[in-house]
């Protein structure tokens, strides 16, 4: 795994599932990692433990990625206790099903103002303060941005705005050595996934044989490429398909 020794991340969304395995794999890594969260603070004081009791440093903070305000705050906490930010994963969103007919209002903007609005939010404030020597910007993205599913038009609408602003912030963040990333994973095993009642049903079928390597992943796989001693496999600027990553876009 590649080293991130001395790097301090933030990890939006990062109390359960692929957010919360991120924070494990960076602080594995070497980094002083901040795990976000807005309504699970016991499930984002349990991945800070265990991340520590691990030997590595994190610390748990609260805010609303879709709210400016409490984004600033998140910040200058950070920066008040690490003094630095080197890297954000932007993973923080909600999924809601809904076929044409029960979308609404509520519906659209609940998942647009944090998926979207939110990415939109923590990279304008990641941008303040990563330093002259560059840094990184993962989003998470799906691969229904790419694959769509029915009955998932919003959700898959918000992902795919995300790999749109993935290949715009990668051009204008270049000049100041700031590398973005946009990582698709398919089908994967989370705590989100599965109170969802997405396997063993059509659901799971559907999204495995949309998924390249078809099969459903674990939460590990999605760092994988981003971290990766080999440099055949560390990202540049680029989207990246599928949980296990595909070789073709890591360069």
């Amino acid at each position: 795994m590649r080293s991130l020794k001395g790097k301090v991340a933030i990890i939006t969304g990062a109390s359960k599932g692929i957010g919360a395995q991120i924070a494990k794999d960076m602080a594995e890594a070497g980094a002083s990692v901040v795990v976000n969260y807005n309504s699970s603070p016991a499930d984002a004081d349990k991945v800070a433990s265990t991340i520590v009791s691990n030997g590595g440093k994190a610390i748990a903070i609260k805010a609303n990625i879709g709210k400016s305000s409490e984004v600033e705050k998140l910040f200058k906490e950070v920066i008040a206790k690490f003094g630095r930010l080197d890297v954000l994963v932007n993973n923080a969103a909600v999924f809601y099903g809904a076929g044409i007919e029960q979308i609404t209002e509520e519906h659209y903007r609940s998942q647009f103002d944090l998926n979207v609005l939110g990415t939109i939010l923590a990279t304008k404030e990641a941008m303040k303060y990563i330093g002259s020597e560059g840094g990184s910007i993962i989003n998470i993205s799906s691969l229904s941005a790419q694959a769509p599913t029915a009955g998932l038009s919003v959700y898959s609408g918000t992902k795919g705005a995300i790999n749109t602003l993935t290949t715009c912030f990668a051009v204008e963040f270049a000049p100041r050595k700031v590398r973005v990333n946009a990582i698709m994973p398919g089908f994967v095993d989370t705590e989100g996934s599965r109170a969802g009642g997405a396997f063993g049903g059509d659901f799971e079928k559907h999204m495995i044989a949309i998924t390249p390597l078809g099969r459903r992943n674990a939460s590990r796989s999605v760092l994988s490429c981003g971290l990766s001693r080999n440099p055949r496999m560390r990202l540049k600027n680029s989207t990246v398909s599928s949980s296990v990553i595909s070789r073709p876009s890591c360069r």
